[in-house]
């Protein structure tokens, strides 16, 4: 055999054995052994939708059960804690939000796991202004009106949030802060009951998404005031924002992403990466999020790591400026 002739074997038998390599790490690409557990540190609210929207997804792509458990506490300290605390193995996933991985660390004196290092980001996925909504009884119909009555009655109106350093909460210390008026915080454990009481006239007013309230806007029980974005809803172009409401620049958006524990390997990140953001693009459940005023970002990781970052900096700056502590 010729000196080519050999070098063109051996060229083909290192090709050959690539190929297999790649075929074989390609085959066993990682994939959960046993039910993941998906953490929604909230319960009743947008978190918990979209777990339940995400999990059979999951599901079916990965062949293992994907349970959602809701974990609420401590401004969504506990369930963080849950899975900053789990095996780095990819069997348990959080659905987080501003409270537990942007606000709190600010909000908190103490707090039993750091966000950025504790926690792996996998992607953010949705992002969403606010509505300021109040209850119909109030006779608010403006900001102007909101203004006016709290300033005049501050012992008398009393706001709901989603949970203890949430969007939902740190918006309306915003708000406060910006128009000089008093209102009492009530934090509830989740949107549902939240937004039960504010229909029942045992709070006047909250800071929330739009698939929390709109339904109920739309029959009459709650009245939307403005929006915490800097331009309207396109569903709902009668209602103004705050910035246009003579709060310029006024800005508060709430989101949501899927992180898992810190330390977990790469392989486990990159592949939870690539198929939750394939389920949130898809026709199905991007007509769900944007039926409920989302919108869609899907993110990688590293995006989504530095925008919690940002976001620490950002209410970091508001809670300063406001005062507000953990209750």
């Amino acid at each position: 055999m010729t000196n080519f002739n050999r070098r063109q074997l051996t060229a083909w038998v290192l090709a050959s054995l690539g190929l297999s390599v790649a075929m074989t790490v390609s085959a066993q690409e990682w994939a959960p052994t046993k039910p993941v557990r998906i953490i929604v540190p909230i319960t009743g609210s947008t978190n918990d939708v979209l777990a339940r929207l995400i999990a059979p997804k999951l599901q079916e792509v990965f062949g293992q059960p994907f349970v959602v458990e809701n974990k609420p506490g401590a401004g969504g300290n506990i369930g963080a804690d849950m899975v900053a605390k789990a095996a780095p193995d990819g069997h348990t996933l959080l659905i987080g939000y501003n409270g537990p991985l942007a606000i709190n660390v600010s909000l908190f004196d103490k707090m039993p796991y750091d966000p950025v290092k504790d926690l792996a980001p996998i992607t953010l996925m949705v992002k969403a202004p606010q509505y300021l909504v109040v209850n119909p009884a109030s006779g608010i119909n403006s900001v102007k009106d909101f203004v006016e009555k709290t300033k005049a009655n501050p012992t008398t109106y009393s706001y709901g949030s989603v949970a203890l350093g949430s969007a939902s909460h740190l918006t309306m210390e915003m708000f406060k802060s910006a128009a000089g008026f008093h209102i009492t915080h009530i934090p509830y454990r989740g949107a549902g009951p939240a937004v039960s009481d504010l229909i029942g006239g045992n709070i006047q007013a909250g800071f929330f998404v739009p698939g929390n309230v709109q339904q109920f806007a739309k029959e009459g029980r709650l009245k939307l005031v403005a929006t915490s974005g800097l331009k309207r809803f396109a569903s709902t172009p009668d209602i103004p924002t705050l910035s246009e409401s003579g709060y310029s620049d006024f800005e508060a958006t709430s989101w949501i992403g899927f992180l898992t524990t810190g330390g977990t390997p790469a392989p486990i990140i990159e592949r939870y990466h690539r198929e939750i953001v394939k389920i949130v693009r898809s026709p199905e459940i991007t007509k769900r999020l944007l039926d409920m005023e989302f919108e869609i970002v899907a993110t990688t990781p590293n995006q989504f790591r530095d925008w919690i970052g940002s976001e620490i900096k950002r209410w970091g700056k508001v809670i300063k400026d406001t005062g507000t502590k953990a209750e």
